[in-house]
């Protein structure tokens, strides 16, 4: 017997069996988390319900998921941009401390300049620490074979160290007693927030506009389309004639940059200085995000709003179910360890979704032979 599937039919399931590791990966961990609040004999619903109300059950609700978000979004980005070379890069929070230093020093070494030509100069200057920084996972990975993952990770460590060095030593401001920081920003040149009664800064206009710039890049580009080629086959991109080695280097600069702008935004926007806060986990977090969106640059909007929602939560578990403010940190390992376990599909997955892709090409629906 023979099957019809309707074009407009086949087509949404090519579309939407990419996400289907996702979405058993996110069932398997709302089992899993069901079973640790049981365990511990705590109302499972009631701490399902808190979790949604601490996210997004008021405005307060939604002006703190949405300032998590606003950083999750870049910090992805710097995964996702050389996932599409095939690289792994797990590096982005170094790259966002020190383009926050960056930023932070930035006004302390120009003359006095008008607020949005100083906040072009913060920007650019930690976007190119971000990209110089994880731009050396790439070319230590071209040049000396080193594995981008462990390279980045190692980096990721030295910036730290390099950050507290410079915040505590050198770079300190004397005021800083108990708190060593930097120079705290003119009031001329934070970042404010969107409005007087939606208090949720720049960093979150400037993440979902950097998403969707990506996805132009890496969707509807040539550039884009040479990115995919070198993380599918960089045997065939190489007998193609691609400059590997430079697209590798552009994907990792530009994630790096977009960490760094993250950096920026945390700097000018909610500390005001560059200090030890500015290590908040969000490029931990953001590879969780990336993982999650499977590298899409338009579902990891989607995504950080989601996660964003989720650790703001944590302060409401805490005080109603006397949970440790760290639970929602076993939730996002929880669901980290089932999106690489549900990985194994993604062979699969991209064969059914070619396969129902060419069946939506079909002139008169496409046609499943059963049976």
């Amino acid at each position: 017997m023979s099957i019809r599937i309707p074009p407009v039919a086949a087509r949404g399931l090519a579309l939407g069996l990419p996400a289907l590791p996702t979405v058993v990966a996110v069932a398997t961990t709302v089992l899993l988390f069901s079973v640790f609040l049981w365990a511990r004999e705590i109302p499972v619903l009631e701490a399902g319900a808190l979790i949604y109300q601490g996210a997004f059950g008021s405005a307060f609700s939604w002006e703190n998921t949405l300032l998590r978000a606003a950083p999750l979004m870049l910090t992805a980005l710097c995964v996702a941009l050389p996932a599409r070379a095939g690289l792994i890069i797990i590096g982005g929070e170094g790259a966002l401390v020190l383009g926050g230093l960056a930023a932070a020093v930035t006004p302390l070494w120009l003359p006095a300049l008008p607020a949005s030509l100083m906040w072009v100069a913060m920007a650019a200057a930690a976007m190119a620490v971000g990209g110089f920084w994880i731009g050396l996972s790439g070319w230590m990975r071209q040049r000396r074979g080193v594995n981008e993952t462990i390279g980045s990770l190692l980096l990721s460590y030295i910036a730290l160290a390099v950050f507290r060095h410079l915040v505590e030593g050198p770079l300190r401001d004397p005021a800083s007693l108990n708190k060593p920081s930097t120079a705290p920003l003119p009031d001329a040149y934070s970042v404010g927030v969107i409005s007087d009664t939606f208090y949720v800064h720049w960093g979150l206009v400037a993440g979902v506009v950097v998403c969707v710039l990506a996805h132009v890049l890496v969707r509807h580009s040539v550039s884009g389309f040479a990115f995919s080629i070198v993380g599918g086959n960089v045997r065939a991109a190489r007998m193609l004639g691609l400059p590997v080695n430079r697209l590798v280097l552009v994907t990792c600069a530009l994630g790096g940059a977009a960490a760094g702008l993250a950096g920026m935004f945390e700097v000018a926007a909610v500390q005001g200085s560059a200090n030890a806060a500015l290590i908040a986990g969000y490029g931990t977090s953001g590879i969780l995000v990336a993982f999650a969106a499977r590298h899409n640059p338009l579902a990891i909007i989607v995504c950080a709003i989601l996660l964003g929602g989720v650790e703001a939560s944590g302060s409401l578990l805490q005080r109603r179910l006397g949970l440790p403010d760290a639970t929602t940190l076993i939730l996002e390992g929880v669901l980290f360890v089932n999106l690489l376990a549900w990985e194994a599909l993604n062979g699969r997955v991209l064969h059914w979704r070619i396969h129902w892709r060419e069946r939506g090409r079909a002139p008169a629906g496409g046609v499943v032979q059963h049976g």
